[in-house]
């Protein structure tokens, strides 16, 4: 997904979910921290999207409905917004006061509420799918994040199996 696509995705979110503030918490939110392309994260066809009041899912359920995996939204343009909840995602201590707002003339007023890079990379680490670990290497390759914030950041998941901690803690270079 292109940063022109993310930006149709987050529009859309937001006119369907009628807030003009969203998150996203999966590999799109590299669009907050960085202005070029990340081939891993282009591959990707769908934008991780949450509202910061849905501890239901009854939004994450609208997004997925309207503009999701298999609708006429993705048979349309060919990439997708994924609803999710916020416990999706295992985050560190103090992620929300890291967020990185993206807004542009293409959202329509809409802000996404982007992972700051190094929280992204610690989630998708945790997550641990071959896809993610694709991805936590390419930010790594292209210098976007650093070993001591990292491992400083590790230290503050704190609902995470510790055979999954060392081998995060492992991963990082």
């Amino acid at each position: 997904m292109n940063k022109d696509q993310f930006e149709h995705t987050v529009r859309a979110a937001g006119a369907i979910l009628g807030e003009n503030k969203i998150l996203v918490i999966g590999s799109q939110a590299i669009h907050g921290s960085v202005d070029y392309s990340i081939p891993e994260a282009e591959r990707s066809i769908e934008t991780d999207i949450c509202s910061f009041d849905d501890d239901s899912g009854t939004m994450a359920d609208l997004i997925d409905g309207s503009i999701g995996e298999l609708s006429v939204f993705q048979d349309t343009f060919g990439y997708y917004a994924q609803g999710v909840t916020l416990k999706t995602a295992i985050l560190p201590d103090g992620w929300r006061k890291r967020l990185v707002p993206y807004k542009s003339p293409n959202t329509n007023g809409i802000t996404a509420y982007c992972l700051e890079i190094n929280d992204l990379w610690i989630s998708k680490a945790i997550a641990g799918r071959p896809k993610d670990i694709e991805f936590c290497k390419s930010l790594i390759n292209e210098n976007l994040v650093k070993a001591r914030t990292l491992l400083s950041r590790l230290k503050k998941v704190t609902d995470i199996n510790p055979i999954i901690r060392e081998k995060v803690t492992q991963f990082i270079p």
